[in-house]
């Protein structure tokens, strides 16, 4: 999948009004970043290497599985696969949003 592929995924997942109330940040490494302001409504996803709250440092293609709910955010942590930086209730919250929205099929 695309880095473009990824943000539309993403845009469905935080909609207009995820409630995060914080930044994130996704960098994909070589592949780009996506970051999410959700101290706005409707929330902004974008391709700017702006500070975020939260910054997720996961590959595309375990971004790609996340959002498939195939791979564990924090167990993807324990083991090194994804580095966060920041406020981790934050990826808590985020890692909540990506089930719930998994489950209702808006992924």
């Amino acid at each position: 999948m695309s880095l473009e592929s990824f943000t539309e995924r993403v845009k469905k997942v935080v909609g207009t009004d995820s409630g995060l109330g914080k930044s994130v940040k996704f960098d994909l490494k070589d592949d780009g970043v996506v970051h999410v302001d959700a101290t706005q409504v409707p929330n902004v996803v974008s391709h700017e290497d702006k500070d975020a709250d939260c910054t997720v440092k996961i590959s595309e293609a375990n971004a790609n599985k996340m959002l498939d709910g195939d791979l564990n955010l924090m167990a993807a942590y324990m083991t090194g696969k994804v580095k966060v930086n920041g406020d981790m209730e934050l990826a808590m919250k985020v890692v909540q949003l990506i089930g719930r929205r998994a489950k209702e099929g808006n992924v």
